[in-house]
């Protein structure tokens, strides 16, 4: 085949050549995956707390980056309402710990033992049932090294680490649980929670509830069925850190786009005697633009079989590096990225063959 003979005409280029888009279609990749890993771990907590209504301060829409504290005594106000079943008071807000003499921030957790709002999968260990204990996200722990039996530091209180959990890890910190009654004694402000998460007997009733708990505590809370609270809160995510991702993605894509166009030309200036001869000979203009489309995707298609096998082992050495930083990336994502990836070969070759109209036959003579 004539394409596959012009690329591997040069070797080393060929090899730089599939060297750079493979790097490109890599941070791709990761950007693609290190995002679905931020989404994913943002909100886990959320989807995992199997509460049928949130309720926090008024004005307070999400606790990705929003601020809720309310006295811990609506809960008396809260449970009034029928068809509730239970009422969970969570106190939630980054605290500095102590980790083997170092300082490390986490997003400290006081639920009630044995009550929903603590950590959604535990991975190692188990809940806390006392208030010298804490569980602490798997990566945060892989990070600084400790585990179970390990001790941490919160002010003057040592916490032993009873626990490790996954779905808690927010990217830029990490969850931490302790019991509410440790988490208020330490912030010193009195009885303070973030927010409620309530269950309801009857999933017909819930937004009766929900007007109900409004009409109690008037002008005073905000309260979100957990769809609405969910969907508050990935905005929020996307609002803060897509653009960035985005825009990191659409930077990796101009450069495959900017290497494919470079390489390409430089092979119609280099055989640009072939193209007139081709021409003289009555070879029809769709033929040479589909020689250069030819050569732009398979250039596309192996480098992209190279990232592919090069992914995943790079990842596992990220993970070992960075264990918080998280990727999810899946069968789908591939094929958006292939995807992506063919409509970049289409418009370089589009571009690169633009060259070869303006090559005229008599240029065989000079």
């Amino acid at each position: 085949m004539y394409a596959i003979r012009i690329l591997t005409n040069q070797p080393f280029r060929l090899f730089l050549t599939l060297s750079g888009i493979s790097l490109c279609v890599i941070l791709i990749m990761f950007i693609l995956g290190v995002y679905h890993g931020v989404a994913e771990g943002s909100i886990e907590y959320i989807k995992k707390s199997n509460a049928d209504l949130w309720v926090l301060q008024k004005n307070s829409t999400n606790i990705m980056r929003g601020t809720s504290i309310m006295p811990a005594s609506y809960i008396d106000v809260i449970k009034e309402v029928e068809q509730i079943e239970n009422v969970a008071p969570v106190l939630l807000f980054l605290t500095n710990i102590v980790v083997k003499g170092k300082n490390a921030t986490v997003i400290l957790t006081g639920y009630r033992p044995g009550d929903i709002g603590g950590p959604p999968i535990i991975i190692k260990g188990r809940k806390i049932i006392s208030n010298n204990e804490i569980v602490l996200d798997n990566s945060f722990a892989t990070k600084h090294k400790i585990g179970i039996g390990d001790k941490i530091k919160i002010k003057d209180d040592k916490l032993d680490i009873v626990g490790l959990s996954s779905g808690t890890n927010a990217f830029v910190t990490q969850y931490a649980f302790v019991t509410l009654e440790f988490e208020q004694s330490i912030i010193e402000f009195g009885d303070l929670v973030s927010f409620f998460m309530v269950k309801v007997k009857n999933s017909e009733s819930l937004l009766a509830v929900k007007d109900n708990i409004e009409k109690k505590l008037p002008g005073k809370i905000s309260v979100f069925t957990y769809n609405q609270f969910l969907k508050n809160n990935i905005a929020e995510m996307e609002a803060g850190i897509l653009p960035l991702f985005y825009s990191i993605a659409a930077i990796g894509a101009v450069v495959l786009a900017i290497i494919l166009s470079l390489i390409l030309s430089v092979n119609i200036l280099e055989r640009r005697k072939d193209f007139a001869i081709m021409k003289i000979i009555g070879s029809p203009g769709s033929f040479l633009d589909m020689l250069i489309l030819t050569q732009a995707l398979i250039l596309s298609l192996v480098s992209e079989v190279i990232a592919v096998l090069l992914f995943f082992p790079l990842v596992k050495l990220i993970k070992i590096v960075s264990p918080e930083v998280t990727t999810r990336i899946n069968t789908e994502h591939i094929i958006y990225i292939t995807i992506i990836i063919c409509i970049l070969s289409l418009l370089s070759a589009y571009f690169s063959s633009r060259r070869i109209r303006k090559i005229y036959p008599l240029e065989v003579f000079s």
